[in-house]
């Protein structure tokens, strides 16, 4: 239950078909709904179990699909079925997150918020519940703010963002700019000057600040948000959100908020380092996954279940055995092997980025099955 009186309404958005690990992630059963945690949890059901501390079920919104609200659904059985908010199509995070924010601002208009990822692991869940508490210190001082993670190496792959001096109270310290993925030789410069972080993509912020912000920069959909707000609780609210939705921007909200609510200085970030990882690619879980004497990582295998995997002389693979089907593999090293019932991918490690070209191609071919 919630610790604290109002507590925190968690939003997690949970859409995109996480390309990079296909053929186990597809459109339709994206991977936030796999359980790629180590455990039997889904990523979705792990983040709602890592944010109870300050968010009871009641006070978890989730923002998803026609395809996954069923799926949603029954995996959070614990979350009222009313705080499963169906987006019609795919806006982008800005809409998704708005349109939670908004509805949630109709019954608490000054609302702490924060927006959590679906397919996000973390290893220190109470560190990370710190981080959260910190950043709604400076939410309730007015500040839209981000969690910026402690970075560990030059990492090309993700956003920064660019850090001031303190603000407010506490560990808040001013966001100055985002910046956008660098190349190897700029992102080594930002780790080693120390004023930078990770672009999580996590924030927390009261409800009005951010619709204000939001109908300061994105006049056109901060209207288009009211309206389906307003006729949220009403008989009329499918004929609007259908009629509305459509004409929505299709935008992030860190191009459409952040960047710049961070430019006249309202943003600011609390600094993290919980064991953060975004998930991005069959590599990436084979360097959180717990892996055996060689370095083999079998995803989702139950040691104890009957043999669904046979491994001679290998090092360093990833195996994610998802077709009934016995995965042997012998004197072969860092590569990864997905066996689905339709499709296998077979790929060396260090290529794990590029799968999601092979989806790419699928699609340009009108092969929509296998995506």
């Amino acid at each position: 239950m919630s610790e604290e009186p109002g507590g925190l309404y968690a939003v997690i958005p949970a859409g995109g078909s996480g390309t990079r690990l296909w053929p186990l992630s597809r459109a339709g059963h994206p991977k936030f709904l796999h359980p790629l945690t180590g455990t039997d949890a889904s990523l979705l059901q792990a983040t709602v179990t890592r944010l109870e501390p300050l968010s009871a079920p009641d006070h978890v919104y989730v923002v998803t699909g026609v395809s996954h609200a069923a799926a949603v659904s029954r995996q959070l059985s614990g979350v009222p079925e009313e705080n499963i908010l169906v987006e019609p199509s795919p806006r982008d995070s800005c809409a998704a997150i708005a349109l939670a924010a908004a509805v949630i601002a109709r019954h608490d208009p000054e609302a702490v918020m924060g927006s959590f990822a679906a397919d996000h692991l973390i290893a220190d869940s109470a560190s990370f519940i710190e981080v959260i508490r910190q950043a709604m210190a400076g939410a309730r001082q007015g500040l839209l703010m981000t969690l910026g993670i402690t970075p560990t190496r030059p990492e090309t792959g993700y956003g920064y963002v660019q850090c001031g001096g303190p603000v407010a109270d506490g560990d808040v310290l001013a966001v100055e700019e985002f910046k956008e993925k660098p190349s190897y030789d700029v992102a080594e410069m930002y780790v080693k000057s120390g004023n930078y972080l990770w672009n999580a993509g996590m924030f927390v912020w009261r409800v009005d600040v951010f619709l204000a912000e939001l109908s300061r920069q994105q006049p056109q959909l901060a209207a288009g948000i009211s309206r389906i707000a307003q006729a949220w609780d009403t008989p009329a609210r499918e004929e609007v959100i259908g009629e509305v939705w459509p004409t929505l921007p299709r935008i992030s909200v860190d191009y459409a908020v952040m960047e710049g609510a961070a430019t006249v200085g309202r943003v600011g970030t609390v600094p993290g380092d919980f064991g953060w990882n975004d998930v991005g690619d069959f590599h990436t879980l084979g360097e959180v996954l717990t892996a055996d004497s060689a370095g083999n990582v079998v995803v989702g295998h139950d040691p104890s279940a009957k043999l669904g995997v046979l491994l001679r002389e290998t090092e360093g693979l990833v195996v994610v055995p998802n077709s009934g089907r016995l995965v042997a593999a012998l004197g072969v090293r860092d590569l990864i092997i997905v066996d689905t019932p339709d499709a296998v991918l077979v790929c060396p490690r260090d290529r794990a980025q590029e799968v999601k070209h092979i989806v790419d191609e699928l699609k340009d071919k009108g092969e929509l099955g296998y995506v």
